[in-house]
């Protein structure tokens, strides 16, 4: 089978297509996929450029991005239930693991980290909800806000904000969200109730709204300490790429790490769920055929893009 991935770390260019065996039968409690679609996330560039590379538990090169997955089931291992070859299907994948991760044609993970595919979507379309939207999940369930209080978003135009304005609207929260004026109308439409501009005064805008400061904050622009001003004492953030430091005014600080919720497939299936119903916008910004996957990452890399890249494998 194919696999795209980096014999040495390096820029975009380091990426290329490798023909490798293609994995074995699935064991007990696992599921091989079919892999059609596969998102690019940051988290793919860090892998890409050897930042991770201390963790990436492969014995050898070539070295596999990919965080997230959509394809077809060809075989179920013992001991699992609810697929069957065939199926159609997305799975979140850690690229740090010996198989490496989404972008390969064939790909083993646990049934635990696999749902049915949205009824009605492509697979580039199913491709981009595992990963930001089980990070999303996971830091409106570490924040644990109540309906009515107030949950302010930073990046939330991104897949991840994005997703978080959404799942925290069902929640029955108040959304504050940010935006450039170029985006102010998409994180209106995803449901924001009031919008403040991006930027690094940005905490200063959200305690206009809110004098005593908010419940809790998602920080999916990854401003850091800029961003405790806007949060009450004893409030709490989530992070999504790590703080190092302290919170002051007894402010809970949250690490949100997709491995904690990688095997949380019933979560995952609920998120299905909601992007069949509408209330989960899934949003592709471009596909790339699996020779061009470097012009993805350079895309990534130079920022701004909306929605996510696809390479189809």
């Amino acid at each position: 089978m194919n696999v795209v991935g980096v014999m040495e770390f390096g820029g975009p260019e380091a990426l290329q297509v490798v023909e490798v065996a293609a994995p074995p039968a699935p064991g007990a409690g696992e599921v091989k996929i079919r892999v059609h679609a596969a998102t690019v996330n940051p988290t793919d560039t860090y892998m890409r450029n050897g930042a991770y590379a201390r963790g990436i538990e492969a014995p050898a090169p070539p070295y596999i991005p990919g965080m997230d997955a959509a394809g077809e089931v060809l075989e179920v291992g013992p001991d699992v239930d609810g697929f069957a070859p065939g199926d159609r299907v997305m799975a979140v994948v850690l690229p740090t693991r010996p198989e490496g991760g989404a972008y390969a044609q064939q790909i083993v993970v646990p049934a635990a980290s696999v749902a049915l595919a949205p009824a009605g979507t492509s697979h580039a379309e199913a491709s981009t909800l595992p990963m930001n939207g089980l990070t999303a999940r996971q830091s409106l369930d570490q924040l644990g806000l109540s309906a009515g209080q107030t949950l302010a978003v930073t990046g939330a135009a991104g897949s991840y904000g994005g997703y978080v304005v959404q799942l925290a609207k069902l929640d029955g929260l108040r959304v504050i969200a940010d935006a450039s004026e170029a985006d102010e109308e998409l994180v209106r439409s995803l449901g924001a109730d009031v919008i403040v501009r991006r930027g690094d005064d940005v905490a200063d805008r959200i305690r206009a709204i809110v004098p005593d400061g908010v419940d809790g904050l998602a920080d999916g622009s990854v401003q850091g300490e800029l961003l405790f001003p806007a949060i009450r004492d004893g409030g709490g953030m989530a992070v999504v790429r790590g703080f190092n430091g302290d919170a002051p005014r007894g402010i809970q600080l949250h690490q949100t790490w997709i491995g904690r919720y990688a095997t949380e497939g019933a979560a995952l299936d609920r998120l299905g769920r909601l992007a069949e119903e509408g209330a989960v916008t899934l949003r592709v910004a471009r596909t790339f055929p699996a020779n061009r996957a470097s012009e993805a990452h350079q895309l990534l890399e130079q920022g701004g893009i909306r929605g996510r890249l696809v390479i189809e494998l």
